[in-house]
């Protein structure tokens, strides 16, 4: 009933709310993506999106559907896998920045491991700007990163906008310097912060600076300062500065998945993780459902997934 090329461009206009953009990611025309769209809602007899010459935005029926084509699209990819008796091994070295700490980046992690259980993955978690050196430098097969604004590679996973947040009690004194909470350099949150006060004017300080997501979310918790953040990634005990602050906008950002130059011994498990993150690209808004912590195997941990999402659909 559901064509896995129209589910996979579903998924590809969901994560990044453009048609346009998910053209390029998928190498097809505008016109074939708005028609697998359109087929994939004439099969279930739902609009999936709402659209118009400005935004595109998910329906309640396509939230619901993300759900059921990611599940669809991973069976399929398995019985394709089974079938051609391709098995992916060896070594591959993936770089996913502090931003994905809270997300549900591990559950997608964990997926591709039971999947392909003969690859040996190395997971680093930095700051995007070192990631992206590192992958320069050859020591990184993938990066899962914030792009540089003047850095055009990268296949994007979804764009988002830079906020202002801080603790909900926190109030501003206009005319004292903005506390900051921020990540060394060369961290590209940091980067464009600094570069916004700058070009307003507006006398800032740093009261915090800690490598880690979760020093700064200790920082910004305790009322400290502010620090600017992804808009969909915003940590609990945390809120979105009010305009009425007067801080400057801090534009839009880009994450984005970046292979290492030329061909490597890798590059097979490289695509595969790559495809996998694209597929489940929007579980990164989202933070795992709270509850106890227990000891699964790869098929129980499936099965959680699986119903976790299909409450979520």
């Amino acid at each position: 009933m559901y064509e896995p090329s129209h589910l996979r461009t579903f998924l590809a206009v969901a994560q990044t709310l453009s048609f346009t953009q998910a053209a390029r990611r998928l190498g097809l025309r505008q016109s074939t993506v708005s028609q697998h769209v359109r087929r994939l809602e004439d099969a279930t007899g739902r609009a999936l999106f709402t659209r118009d010459t400005h935004s595109v935005e998910l329906t309640e029926d396509g939230e619901a559907m993300l759900g059921f084509a990611r599940r669809i699209l991973d069976v399929h990819e398995q019985a394709t896998a089974f079938f051609t008796g391709t098995r992916l091994r060896g070594r591959l070295r993936f770089g996913a920045s502090e931003d994905f700490v809270l997300t549900r980046l591990p559950e997608i992690l964990e997926g591709f491991r039971h999947d392909h259980p003969e690859v040996d993955l190395e997971l680093t978690v930095e700051l995007s700007g070192t990631l992206h050196e590192q992958l320069a430098a050859g020591k990184l097969d993938l990066v899962l990163a914030k792009r540089r604004p003047e850095d055009p590679r990268g296949e994007l996973v979804w764009h988002d906008r830079l906020v202002w947040i801080g603790a909900e009690r926190l109030r501003l004194d206009a005319d004292r310097p903005v506390p900051l909470i921020v990540f060394p350099p060369p961290g590209i949150t940091r980067a464009l912060a600094l570069e916004a006060l700058e070009r307003q004017g507006r006398a800032w300080r740093i009261v915090c600076t800690s490598g880690s997501l979760n020093g700064l979310i200790a920082a910004a918790r305790a009322g400290l300062g502010v620090m600017a953040h992804s808009r969909g990634l915003i940590p609990p005990g945390l809120v979105r500065i009010p305009d009425r602050a007067g801080l400057p906008e801090l534009g839009r950002v880009d994450f984005v998945l970046v292979h290492g130059r030329g061909r490597t011994s890798a590059q097979g498990t490289a695509d595969a993780l790559a495809a996998a993150i694209l597929a489940g690209g929007d579980r990164l808004h989202r933070r795992p459902a709270p509850g106890p912590a227990r000891r699964t195997g790869p098929r129980e941990a499936r099965e959680v997934r699986e119903a976790r999402d299909a409450d979520e659909g």
